[in-house]
């Protein structure tokens, strides 16, 4: 084997996973919100969320795409973990469709002969103006690479046949019995880990197992162990993430250990069914019968072999699926007490909950998580207000100082949680996104902007507290009360913000009239205490100090009505369709 053709190879290898990656975020982006709405409104029993996960997971050819959105909707409260298991499950069987594609496409028909005349086609539609047909233009180029990918890396495999040597040496690999599966297995969980994709090694098992390198029995070893690899990369991923990202990794760590272990225990009569049911649907020579032998691809053997191993991925991740489904609230149970929450569960809170993990392969799901970190954001910013508001009416100073270092470290948070987003949404900003896209992303940043704000005045309500007790000065009980009024009435103006980003967030948004009102009622409150304020000092000039301090919280409060709507009025211009 030449220089040259090792460096084909590696090149078809990485023609092979950019393709895939292209095909599925041009997938992402032509499906987008459907699939968002499609996953929450069908995860409403264990056996509804199997059969989502394996439609869109089908559809999206990534399995990892479909985890992610799953935790992200485990986050929002929008399903439940025990739901999320089963769309899981489904995920695993649904990214069994790819071994299907490539043996019936890339072995059988040779879709790399239409490959470059349907990059015409894919250049032609990523040229318009219209997003949807960008993204549709996106898919044909990245299904046309795949297979280009998958055609140079099967010519760029030498024949082991023609150098004995070498296929002796591989031969003895597979001649130590059930210690050679566990090689095997080992090898197919390696070799995930380093390609970070499950779908590449199994058309890298095809082809070995197409040009005789090894027998049926190891290349069903190796798809086991692609099994493991896989989970083990989601757990990589999940480890900076939080603590549903974590649990959700870890299931499906355990639905796949679990099915690889009764897969090694009845490994030969697994085999013998994956064969008899090869043999019986498609009428081929049974791939795991004594003496089977892959004379070349394109004979009734190889098609057998390349079936027979499409048809065992299917067959143990849906036999898994079918036994575990019943006990998704169980792995659940099992999950949290391996992954506990942490004790200091505040501290949890201050933590990314989305976009730990780093964008996703496209920028419109890294953009679904983005948002889902804002709310998030805005909602650590309302808890801030309802300190600010408990420090007002706090008498006793130990107290006091608590909640003011309460409300510091509040405004610490902002700014580290803006920093983070902002970098996160910078680095989705350097891909190639639509112009939609792009809108939202302008809004957000000016959004977490305002938040930011909002969390420098709950600081700035410590501080002016802090002068007031230095000049042991001291609000009446009417002073208190108004400025209760007002903090109630920001505390309706955070729930019309929140609201109105939700409803952004699920393309629901059509105005803004109670963000609106929400404003309009600090202003009357602050001028009415303002001028109430003023009329008490041309009485009683002795409260004219504390007057001040009361009319600058006023203020503050003011303020964050006006960062509020600000907030709001962004959405309305990237949101709401004019």
């Amino acid at each position: 084997m030449s220089i040259l053709q090792v460096f084909t190879l590696f090149g078809a290898l990485g023609m092979f996973l950019y393709g895939m990656n292209l095909m599925s975020s041009g997938l992402q982006k032509a499906a987008g919100d459907k699939l968002r709405g499609f996953l929450s409104a069908m995860t409403s029993n264990p056996f509804k969320g199997v059969m989502t996960g394996l439609g869109i997971t089908a559809l999206i050819q990534s399995s990892s795409a479909t985890t992610v959105m799953v935790v992200s909707f485990v986050n929002a409260g929008l399903l439940t973990l025990v739901q999320a298991i089963g769309v899981i499950m489904g995920a695993n069987i649904g990214t069994t469709v790819t071994a299907w594609l490539v043996a019936w496409l890339g072995f059988k028909a040779d879709i790399s002969i239409l490959a470059i005349p349907l990059m015409i086609f894919g250049f032609l539609f990523s040229n318009s103006k219209q997003d949807k047909r960008k993204n549709i233009g996106e898919l044909i180029v990245g299904f046309s690479l795949l297979f280009l990918g998958l055609s140079f890396m099967k010519e760029s495999v030498p024949d082991l046949r023609e150098t004995p040597a070498v296929l002796e040496f591989v031969t003895t690999w597979s001649s130590h019995g059930f210690g050679s599966v566990l090689l095997f297995l080992a090898f197919g969980t390696i070799l995930t880990l380093i390609l970070q994709s499950s779908s590449a090694t199994m058309a890298i098992t095809l082809i070995m197992l197409s040009m005789g390198w090894i027998p049926f029995s190891m290349a069903c070893a190796m798809v086991l162990g692609e099994n493991i690899g896989t989970t083990i990369t989601a757990n990589i991923a999940a480890s900076v993430g939080n603590t549903q990202a974590k649990r959700a990794a870890m299931s499906h760590t355990i639905f796949n250990l679990f099915g690889v272990i009764w897969a090694l225990i009845l490994f030969k009569p697994f085999l013998r069914l994956v064969g008899f049911i090869t043999e019986s649907i498609f009428g081929l020579p049974n791939p795991a019968s004594d003496g089977f032998v892959v004379s070349e691809a394109t004979s009734a053997e190889g098609t057998a072999a390349l079936y027979g191993l499409s048809m065992l991925h299917t067959l143990f991740n849906t036999i898994n699926t079918l036994i575990l489904v019943w006990f998704t609230k169980l792995i659940s149970k099992i999950v949290c007490s391996i992954i506990r929450t942490p004790e200091n569960q505040e501290k949890e809170v201050f933590k990314l909950k989305y976009i730990s993990a780093g964008p996703l392969a496209t920028p419109e799901l890294s953009v679904e998580q983005a948002f889902n970190e804002v709310i998030h954001f805005a909602q650590i910013s309302k808890n801030g207000a309802k300190y600010a508001q408990e420090a007002i009416n706090e008498t006793d100073n130990n107290k006091l100082n608590t909640l003011k270092e309460k409300l510091v470290k509040y405004e610490e948070i902002s700014d580290r949680i803006e920093f983070e987003i902002v970098t996160f949404l910078n680095a989705v900003s350097a891909e190639e996104i639509s112009e939609s896209t792009s809108m939202k992303i302008k809004a957000m940043y000016k959004i977490i902007g305002e938040l930011e704000s909002l969390g420098d005045s709950g600081e700035s309500i410590s501080r002016i507290l802090s002068r007031k007790n230095i000049h042991k000065k001291e609000f009446d009980a009417e002073s208190i009360k108004n400025l209760n009024t007002m903090a109630e009435a920001v505390n309706d103006a955070y729930d019309a913000m929140i609201t109105n980003l939700n409803a952004a967030h699920k393309g629901e948004l059509v105005e803004i009239s109670n963000a609106y009102n929400a404003e309009e009622r600090l202003n009357n409150l602050r001028n009415d205490f303002r001028d109430a304020m003023i009329e008490d000092l041309e009485n009683n000039r002795n409260n004219y100090q504390s007057n001040i301090y009361y009319i600058d919280i006023i203020n503050a409060y003011e303020q964050m009505g006006d960062f509020m709507i600000n907030i709001s009025q962004d959405l309305e211009k990237a949101f709401i369709e004019k």
